[in-house]
């Protein structure tokens, strides 16, 4: 299971706000929209994921920590003196029941899906998850990670992904939760680099072919229009 995250920076002064956060061993989440609030509903979920080690001995099940905030979610939406939390999460973990990837809502919804993209502009990265989820399932750590970047990559309206500015992370059986640091990204990004320059040729060749005009038609079609024709 992996996640990647587009970091941003007000401006060229300040720095990169994390937006992928490590809640324990099993799973981790990453966040869009206030991540003052995203940072509270990960303590929350650190505390549960501890309190539940510390009582039965195991790591808890994605499902139900994920269900347990958003009920919070949903129960903010409620209370007239509260507000609802203004940020959306999506939590990837790997349990028992196998690998699982989760999204919730300032609602209170939650989804368990397959691939998902979340926040500004995330709709050119769900179009490219659409086309391309279905080889995830035999595909290997590397070729999941290019392709949450070439994802997050759709997402980019300005600039290139960098090392400075592009969060990754992965989880799976027999692997913790990890987060990959700026100086063990750029293989990963070299890669989607090379394969954005590989898909260039055949995307103008296929623009080529589509502005050309259509062949004429073939001699015996032109003479087969013009029988009935010369026969009246």
């Amino acid at each position: 299971m992996v996640i990647a995250a587009l970091k941003r920076a007000e401006n060229d002064l300040s720095s990169f706000q994390p937006k992928v956060f490590k809640v324990d061993d099993h799973l981790g989440i990453a966040v869009s929209g206030l991540i003052s609030d995203g940072r509270v509903l990960c303590r929350y979920m650190r505390n549960e994921c501890v309190n539940h080690r510390f009582v039965y001995d195991s790591p808890m099940a994605v499902s139900k920590l994920v269900g347990q905030v958003a009920d919070r979610r949903q129960a903010n939406t409620q209370r007239s003196w509260k507000r609802p939390y203004g940020v959306g999460l999506l939590v990837a973990g790997f349990d028992a029941t196998g690998p699982h990837l989760y999204q919730t809502c300032p609602s209170g919804n939650l989804y368990e899906l397959k691939a998902m993209a979340i926040g500004s502009r995330s709709q050119a990265s769900k179009t490219y998850l659409e086309k391309t989820f279905e080889t995830y399932p035999a595909a290997t750590l590397d070729e999941l990670c290019r392709h949450a970047l070439l994802a997050l990559r759709e997402a980019c309206a300005e600039g290139e992904l960098t090392e400075k500015n592009v969060s990754l992370a992965f989880v799976g059986k027999g692997t913790r939760f990890a987060i990959v640091q700026e100086a063990a990204l750029t293989p990963y990004l070299e890669a989607v680099k090379g394969a954005e320059a590989a898909a260039e040729p055949a995307a103008e060749a296929a623009e080529m072919a589509d502005a050309a005009p259509p062949p004429p038609p073939a001699a015996d079609a032109q003479d087969a229009a013009a029988e009935p024709m010369a026969e009246g």
